[in-house]
């Protein structure tokens, strides 16, 4: 009796298609998802992860609020009134790091959309830490808890430690090693996300529903409307008394 050829054990190619949602959300996010308008960017990107890699560990953040900044067209944006040397990176590809100074003490990280040359990004403001939170605790050991490590733009990018140097850093390579990147994550359906003016935005800036975050999420920042600085009292002018 002949005998009945066996069949081959040779394994079909990988289909991306067939991913596990565990490995959809490790995938960094394309390009194509940041080369959009930035109202669109910037819901869609709740909910995903950030990745920040150091000598001294890795921290991954779930992000869970968000603002947008619409370029030359939107009062609010560093772009307003055209190109700098310090804005420069906003006007490049999307997809990059853009990385600012404030008031002398803390630096904030946006992620650069839309199309090369129109200016806009993302704040991003605030963020859950979902692995390495001993080493956030370390960078923010004045947090009263894990949901306040990145509660605020400036203690995200503290706990992340992000400065200047990361400008213009690409968050969309392979290479796991890299010092910045943007995963797939879970994204938020939108019924769980909430708009509203962004915070500290004066002027006709102020009025834009334009920062977003997840509805409830103990992690994101408390909304403060602009307040204008005062100006000091003269030296010379009477004090009042009681």
């Amino acid at each position: 009796m002949s005998e009945k050829p066996q069949k081959s054990r040779r394994k079909r190619p990988a289909d991306p298609t067939e991913d596990t949602p565990e490995d959809a959300a490790s995938r960094p996010l394309p390009r194509e998802f940041f080369d959009r308008p930035v109202l669109e960017v910037a819901p869609d990107l709740l909910g995903r992860t950030l990745v920040r890699t150091t000598a001294a560990g890795v921290i991954t953040l779930r992000l869970t609020e968000v603002e947008a900044y619409a370029g030359e067209l939107d009062p609010g944006s560093h772009a307003y009134r055209g190109r700098t040397a310090r804005n420069a990176t906003m006007y490049g590809p999307p997809g990059h790091a853009y990385v600012y100074f404030t008031y002398g003490m803390w630096h904030c990280l946006n992620l650069v959309c839309g199309p090369e040359e129109h200016a806009s990004g993302v704040l991003l403001r605030a963020g859950e830490v979902l692995t390495g939170a001993d080493l956030a605790r370390s960078r923010r050991p004045k947090a009263r808890g894990d949901a306040e490590l990145a509660k605020g733009p400036a203690r995200l990018a503290t706990a992340l430690d992000v400065d200047r140097a990361l400008d213009g850093t690409d968050v969309c390579g392979p290479d796991p090693r890299a010092p910045m990147r943007v995963l797939h994550g879970t994204p938020v359906a939108r019924e769980r996300v909430s708009a509203g003016p962004r915070t500290g935005v004066s002027g006709p800036g102020g009025v834009h529903p334009w920062r977003f975050w997840i509805t409830g999420d103990r992690s994101v920042s408390p909304y403060r409307p602009h307040q204008p600085r005062r100006r000091p009292a003269r030296l010379d002018e009477p004090v009042a008394r009681p």
